[in-house]
């Protein structure tokens, strides 16, 4: 079995308006944000609002992620997590199948 390399991949979507605002209430909810802050050993996160769709590997997407994404792939005040499926399946999002979130450390006031 050989390894197909993919040159290139359209990882851009568009999301119905209410399904978008199904999963941002999913990824905004308490309990959901204090089970990423766990995770992460963080006090306190917020969701960004932005969203990707994994890419395969390539020369041009070493991290697996559109390269305009790769900045917080990096950093250490973003944490990227994947979406969960069943919230994926609560907002009825089918395509793309996998979604990643971007969250930002926030400051503690």
């Amino acid at each position: 079995m050989s390894l197909r390399i993919i040159e290139n991949f359209d990882g851009s979507f568009q999301l119905q308006p209410e399904s978008q605002q199904i999963l941002f209430e999913l990824l905004t909810n308490t309990a959901f944000l204090e089970q990423v802050c766990q995770q992460v050993s963080c006090p306190n996160l917020e969701f960004t609002g932005k969203l990707f769709q994994p890419v395969p590997y390539s020369t041009t997407t070493p991290k697996g992620m559109p390269q305009e994404f790769e900045v917080y792939h990096d950093s250490e005040e973003y944490f990227i997590i994947n979406v969960p499926p069943n919230f994926m399946a609560q907002a009825k999002i089918f395509k793309p199948s996998r979604l990643c979130g971007i969250y930002r450390r926030r400051q503690s006031e």
